[in-house]
């Protein structure tokens, strides 16, 4: 335990995540001796999430160790030993081979050895693929780059990339973790109707993004446009290339670098004006139609009135996918969703550890009322550990994600029932402050709000259960 703790302490750990157990107790006892905080949670799933956010927010490692290799000699060569001295023949041998065992275990246990870490290798475009692009963007009239959350990961400051995406001009879609990387008013920053903008564009640059489901495999690009496609993971960079797209370029390489590099490239170069202002004049007209939906008028008036050092968590389906159309992070790595195959559940985790590496930001939580429901034992974390945060819970008494396909597809709505539960309520018995926000507040939403940020900066772990009735925002989403 103790050798674990100067090795973590040596990598820059700065926290633990844990839900107590003896098997673990020397890591967390040597780990506290240290100097290592110590984050205890309420279920162990919470502690794997907001490992994970602190993982989004500095490298990502897990590690696993025998429960042998962990406690002191003595007590394990205590266990080990045989009770009564050996008889026999097949007593012998067994003595001999825990103490031969014992001795393996612990060889080289009290050497001095080195402690920092190992280098990490980290795939890079060639030149010549470099200028190969060049000379792609270079002649397009209407590109579009779709990036993904490779595009955060180190060597390059996400402050880097956006400085690269604003020299070449070209308007672009967020996901993932690179939400956020254009800031909140970015006139390159498209949300809406990005399948339309893929059939028209003649050039597509998926910068760590993958055509999976979220981009109907490919089927969503225009056969006619150039694609330059960069990924660090080969199986990702041309997964079904084989059946619905295909590359012009496929680079397996670091997507943030590459765009610096492009961009150096292209100095003095950028995408005709006229293009990006397009997208921007249909995005505004998408919005100005939906808004008045009640949802959705929840969301636009929390993204107002967001922090600019705000952290936004997604955790939950249909209301967590409306807000990642309509919230703007207002810098990078300020998204955390559970990526691809969305996992619920992330939401306490995510928040904790995001609100232990940025202390100083305003942690919001959109959950679903679903969602909310397996983590919400984490407000007690959040009052024992003094880490407020805000929870905004999109409550219709329904997985709606799941029933939109599952009514009309089969007849029936069984499972996908819930209740107006209230959330407000249990938050209040963990030590938050919970408020129930019907449509009668609608008028003083802003005040509630305002008031919630106040108590959150004064300590108060915050939950906003929110009754939202049904809209058409997210027909056509898929659940499967």
């Amino acid at each position: 335990g103790e050798s674990v703790a100067e090795v973590l302490r040596a990598h820059g750990v700065k926290f633990v995540f844990t839900l107590v157990g003896g098997h673990i107790s020397p890591i967390l006892v040597a780990c506290e001796k240290l100097g290592i905080r110590i984050v205890d949670t309420r279920h162990e799933a919470t502690a794997v999430f907001a490992a994970d956010a602190v993982a989004r927010l500095s490298g990502p490692v897990f590690i696993e160790f025998p429960i042998d290799t962990l406690y002191p000699y003595h007590v394990v060569e205590k266990e080990s030993a045989p009770k009564n001295t050996p008889k026999g023949l097949f007593g012998k041998i067994m003595a001999w081979y825990l103490q031969n065992h014992l001795s393996n275990l612990f060889a080289g246990a009290w050497e001095t050895c080195d402690l920092s870490p190992l280098p990490v290798y980290i795939p890079h475009a060639t030149e010549d693929e470099v200028q190969r692009c060049v000379e792609l963007v270079s002649r397009a009239k209407k590109p579009v780059i779709l990036l993904g959350s490779q595009a955060t990961l180190p060597p390059t400051p996400a402050d880097d990339v956006r400085k690269a995406l604003e020299s070449l001009g070209i308007p672009c879609f967020l996901g993932g973790m690179s939400r956020g990387m254009l800031g909140k008013n970015s006139p390159l920053h498209i949300r809406q109707n990005r399948r339309d903008a893929l059939k028209e564009a003649d050039l597509v640059l998926l910068a760590g993004t993958v055509c999976d489901f979220r981009l109907s495999y490919g089927r969503v690009l225009n056969r006619r446009s150039k694609i330059i496609a960069v990924n660090r993971d080969r199986s990702q960079l041309l997964k079904n290339s084989d059946m619905f797209w295909k590359p012009t370029v496929a680079i397996q390489g670091d997507a943030g670098s590459f765009l610096l590099r492009l961009s150096k490239a292209l100095k003095g170069h950028r995408c005709p004006e006229e293009w990006p202002r397009s997208l921007k004049e249909g995005e505004a007209i998408k919005e100005k139609t939906e808004r008045h939906l009640n949802p959705i008028s929840v969301l636009h008036r929390v993204d107002e009135l967001l922090a600019e050092d705000s952290i936004i968590v997604a955790d939950g389906g249909d209301f967590v996918g409306s807000a990642a159309y309509i919230m703007r992070p207002r810098g990078p790595i300020r998204w955390l969703d559970p990526g691809a195959f969305g996992t619920l559940g992330v939401g306490g985790g995510f928040a904790l550890g995001a609100k232990l590496c940025r202390p100083e930001s305003e942690v919001w939580i959109v959950y679903g009322d679903g969602s909310l429901g397996y983590s919400v034992a984490e407000f007690d974390t959040f009052t024992r550990h003094k880490t407020p945060v805000i929870a905004l819970v999109g409550n219709d008494a329904c997985w709606s994600q799941i029933s939109r396909e599952q009514v009309p597809m089969l007849g029936s709505n069984v499972a996908c029932g819930l209740a107006f539960t209230d959330y407000h309520i249990v938050a209040d018995g963990y030590g938050g402050k919970g408020y129930l926000i019907g449509r009668e507040d609608e008028s003083r939403l802003d005040d509630i709000i305002k008031k919630a940020q106040k108590e959150c900066r004064e300590g108060k772990a915050i939950l906003l259960n929110v009754l939202i009735g049904k809209t058409n925002f997210r027909d056509g989403s898929i659940s499967v």
